[in-house]
């Protein structure tokens, strides 16, 4: 049996090699004639799998390790028998950790003080529900919309997009991308909805490109209608809007949820999924992910000095900076790609312990509700480095 997967599937090789012989490529690289002889296709949110792609081929289960999969035609796959399978929530710790760090990094420049503020939640599903508890450990008020949820649960707890408008300091948006339906999110982020925002709100999109209308938010963010932007998805990814991106207050190349933890528990889904498509037992392979500790030293209690440490989002948004001062779109498209495939480990905040002297109780509790260690050192704040100490 041969399964082909996406090289940017950490450990596919290793989890999968025990169900059949393993091939890797470039998820862009994925054509007919490449995934013909597959009978099991491992892709991520770069592959478009649908009739061109499959149709001749004797793939019988497709798997996508990422929480959305508007890049699969399922009901194609449906019409030919093929099973399917996703990773719902893998990521979502990730892209709630990139949520809140954007905050922090954006109070930091001045633009907004996060305690106290309302954040608007737009789509509340594994993602939304993490960035909620995290924003109000933040001590953020939070609105939640979710019409979905709403109609099955009770409008309780839900408010209309148009009052998160209203009243938000800050709307992030955690939507799937749905052009049609009860729910559509094609653009919803358009220049009707930005007109009903407050006046210099902050604005995220962390869902999918399409979910925001490219030229209404360029309007707005030279307008000042949107005061401060942080974007990690764009239309037509990789060939992206450049203007959009470089006018972001945060751009990044759609790596919120690429922390290593979740890419790994995405592998893990897929692998459980596939198991039982195969109707055998799942059996994960020992020492994935390697086990590794990751220290933060701090003279002084700095939630966002801690989270800095933790993940570097300006250094992303540098890194992408740079790669648009290309020459070319197709220079700029590159570039957009290459900074996900070579993406630097990033681990969750779980996996990092932060060493405080001495710790202000205020600092250990929040920076404790968002998943760090916190202890503290024994030593006097004069013993302690004045800037971050990082140790691995």
């Amino acid at each position: 049996m041969l399964i082909l997967g996406d090289e940017n599937i950490p450990f596919v090789e290793k989890a999968f090699g025990p169900l059949g012989d393993v091939r890797t490529l470039s998820g862009r690289a994925m054509t007919p004639d490449g995934v013909r002889d597959a009978d099991i296709l491992l892709v991520r949110s770069v592959t478009r799998v649908d009739r061109v792609l499959l149709s001749g081929s004797r793939t019988r289960f497709v798997a996508t390790a990422t929480i959305g999969f508007d890049h699969v035609d399922r009901d194609y796959l449906a019409s030919r028998g093929i099973g399917f399978a996703a990773a719902p929530g893998s990521n979502a710790r990730s892209v709630a950790e990139y949520v809140v760090t954007a905050l922090l990094a954006l109070e930091a420049r001045g633009v907004l003080r996060v305690a106290g503020s309302t954040l608007g939640v737009v789509g509340v599903g594994n993602v939304g529900s993490k960035v909620d508890a995290l924003a109000r450990a933040l001590g953020m008020r939070t609105l939640l919309n979710d019409p979905a949820r709403a109609r099955r649960e009770g409008a309780a707890g839900f408010v209309a997009l148009d009052d998160v408008c209203a009243q938000a300091d800050v709307i992030t948006f955690h939507v799937p991308l749905e052009r049609g339906g009860a729910d559509p999110t094609w653009h919803m982020i358009n220049a009707a909805l930005l007109g009903k925002v407050k006046n210099g709100v902050v604005l995220l999109n962390t869902s999918r490109g399409a979910v925001h209308d490219t030229e209404a938010l360029k309007s707005a963010k030279r307008s000042g209608r949107i005061g401060a932007l942080a974007l990690d998805v764009f239309e037509s990814e990789p060939g992206i809007d450049a203007q959009l991106a470089l006018a972001a207050d945060i751009a990044t190349p759609h790596i919120a949820g690429y922390s290593f933890d979740g890419k790994v528990a995405g592998t893990r889904m897929i692998h459980e999924a596939a198991c039982r498509h195969l109707q055998i037992d799942p059996v994960w392979p020992d020492g994935i992910p390697p086990r590794e500790e990751r220290r933060v030293a701090l003279a002084r209690p700095s939630i966002f000095e801690a989270v800095r440490a933790s993940y570097d989002i300006e250094g992303d948004d540098a890194r992408l900076r740079d790669a648009l001062r290309a020459n070319t779109p197709e220079s700029r498209a590159v570039g957009f790609d290459r900074l996900r495939k070579e993406y630097p480990r990033r681990r969750e905040f779980a996996n990092w312990r932060i060493i405080f002297a001495p710790a202000a109780e205020a600092a250990r509790e929040k920076l404790g509700f968002l998943g760090f260690e916190v202890v503290e050192s024994g030593r006097p704040a004069h013993d302690m480095p004045d800037s971050v100490t990082q140790i691995r």
